[in-house]
């Protein structure tokens, strides 16, 4: 019988992804999401790519009385930890809604796991927590300095996990660190669909390209880098996913905390990226420059070196990949 996953989270962005390579796997994907950033639509186009029934429970990760119930009514073997605010930029206007629903959230999760005896835990972390490096690539013992309340909150998770894990000796965790999630499923039926205006790069392009938005604005131009933009880790959103099902099978035979980069190795400049969208859509990207944001940074990539030895996972697919991926999406679409 299949190991039956709770994915938090599950039917947003990098949850739903995730779910899809968890079925394909051989895992029974359990969903949890109160679709704040999601929508109930994508949960047919997932059964379809997952091949089975996937079921979903409309609930919040800060509801103890909710995850009780999840955790009653389903054989959870494991829990994959993806429901959370995401945005650096409006992390520093809502505070208190990051911390209530990263950190408080997180806190639940694991009170209920422990209740119900779930000791299996990988948690969607994030690269923010370094900061601007010291050294690149960054890799996993670099000292964090996160320079948002968004990569605060994901330390703070962090921390307690590596509190966590000691006091029980049946817990496995591994935190995946992410470096620039970007693109969609292929099949192009699944992908990101942020509501209002994206603040990430990819899906911005996007719907600059069909027509949504006028132009990009590119925050920074003189930035220490060769051509002046900031340069990222963009990895594709199914390398993610396939890391979380590595990370799966490595805590099968691994107790304890462990923390693991996912990236692909090496950055890629804002306009570098612009450049491999406009050859992937045949569009004219427009743009105009627009002074630094607060809490932005030059230059991040990460050394994935430990995931490739822990559990040999390493990205398969490259930025024309991701560019290519994203515009089917945004073709037949981009939004649920």
């Amino acid at each position: 019988m299949a190991d039956t996953i709770l994915v938090t989270g599950g039917a947003g962005y990098i949850g739903s992804h995730i779910v899809v390579e968890l079925a394909q796997a051989g895992y029974a994907p359990v969903v949890l999401d109160n679709f704040a950033n999601s929508s109930p639509a994508v949960l047919p186009r997932l059964e379809a790519l997952a091949g089975r029934r996937v079921p979903c429970i409309e609930g919040d990760v800060r509801d103890v009385a909710a995850l009780r119930r999840v955790f009653h009514d389903h054989a959870i073997a494991a829990v994959i930890h993806c429901a959370g605010l995401k945005a650096v930029g409006e992390s520093g206007e809502r505070p208190l809604a990051y911390y209530d629903v990263n950190v408080a959230g997180s806190l639940a999760l694991a009170e209920a796991m422990g209740e119900a005896g779930v000791t299996t835990l990988v948690f969607s972390s994030s690269a923010t927590v370094y900061g601007q490096p010291e050294r690149l690539p960054v890799a996993e013992d670099a000292p964090v300095a996160p320079n948002s309340v968004y990569g605060r909150t994901k330390l703070v998770v962090e921390d307690f996990l590596r509190d966590l894990a000691p006091a029980g000796p049946n817990w496995r965790i591994a935190i995946l660190r992410y470096f620039n999630p970007a693109g969609a499923h292929p099949s192009g039926t699944i992908g990101e669909a942020p509501l209002g205006r994206p603040n990430n790069l990819v899906p911005l392009l996007c719907r600059i390209a069909g027509g949504e938005f006028a132009e990009l604005s590119i925050f920074g131009r003189d930035w220490p880098t060769p051509d002046g933009t900031g340069v990222r880790d963009y990895l594709h959103v199914q390398d993610l996913a396939e890391g979380h099902i590595a990370a799966m099978k490595y805590l099968a035979r691994t107790p304890g905390v462990a923390t693991f980069n996912l990236g692909v190795g090496r950055g890629f400049s804002v306009l570098e990226v612009v450049a491999a969208f406009e050859r992937a859509c045949g569009r004219t990207i427009p743009r105009q420059f627009a002074p630094r944001r607060a809490g932005d940074i030059a230059c991040v990539y990460a050394d994935p070196a430990r995931a490739n030895a822990s559990f040999g996972w390493r990205a398969a697919r490259g930025l024309d990949s991701i560019c290519a991926d994203a515009w089917r999406w945004q073709a037949g679409g981009g939004k649920y």
